[in-house]
């Protein structure tokens, strides 16, 4: 009963900051997420664009999206997030869609460690193809499944410190730390838009901002506090 009720209050909470978020857009990003498949990345999607689990998700064939517009310091942020298939064959047509994602979200499962250690090969394919100045967050999904875990979260977080990523564990299934790990995503691009907005203002050189990060986080969900909520569009940068 309980957790019928907060469900329904957490559902019409997000219908009033939907209801809230004014037309005006200041800031369209893409954001491509990226993983082997079978790890959640489409779960994880539906979960932060329209709070919802799907137990019969099928595998995605070829590149979706789906938006949710944000407030992020008072700007309006449309967020458009491309859904990229994991399977071997497709990487030839999403390797296109990296092109002009001003962050991305690299997924593994933390009950499958080879899923953990493909990894690396996954964020070498995206520098490979995106702008050298994307945002990347690690996130370790299935964090509910504590008893199956094969992924250690301090060898997620030293390869994250290598590699210069942000890095969460989340759960699609019952939401935790997902929404959070988005939104730390968003502030970064938006971070670093606006900083190069200001440098190109002051007559310095027009140029793509620096964001390869120095410095891990490991985000527990009470670290951010999100102030309004709904569904994101795409990067016309």
């Amino acid at each position: 009963m309980n957790e019928e009720m907060s469900g329904d209050a957490t559902d019409h909470r997000h219908q009033q900051q939907e209801n809230m978020i004014p037309d005006k857009i200041d800031y369209v990003f893409k954001v491509v997420v990226i993983g082997d498949s079978a790890v959640g990345k489409s779960q994880i999607l539906s979960r932060f664009t329209k709070n919802e689990f799907f137990f019969d998700s099928k595998s995605t064939i070829g590149v979706e999206f789906q938006t949710r517009t944000v407030t992020i310091n008072g700007k309006i942020i449309k967020a458009q997030i491309w859904d990229t298939a994991g399977q071997e064959r497709y990487r030839a047509v999403t390797s296109a869609y990296y092109r002009g994602a001003l962050g991305a979200v690299v997924v593994y499962d933390i009950t499958k460690r080879q899923s953990f250690d493909h990894v690396a090969r996954w964020v070498e394919e995206l520098r490979a193809h995106a702008d050298s100045s994307i945002r990347i967050i690690l996130i370790g999904n299935k964090s509910d499944l504590v008893d199956m875990r094969a992924v250690s979260a301090e060898d997620a977080v030293e390869f994250a410190e290598d590699q210069g990523l942000f890095f969460s564990e989340a759960s699609a299934l019952n939401g935790d730390n997902v929404d959070t790990a988005f939104f730390r995503l968003l502030q970064e691009i938006y971070g670093a838009v606006s900083k190069k907005e200001l440098e190109c203002g002051n007559g310095k050189v027009d140029g793509p901002p620096m964001l390869a990060g120095s410095k891990i986080d490991v985000i527990s969900g009470a670290d951010l506090e999100i102030s309004e909520m709904k569904k994101l569009s795409t990067c016309s940068c």
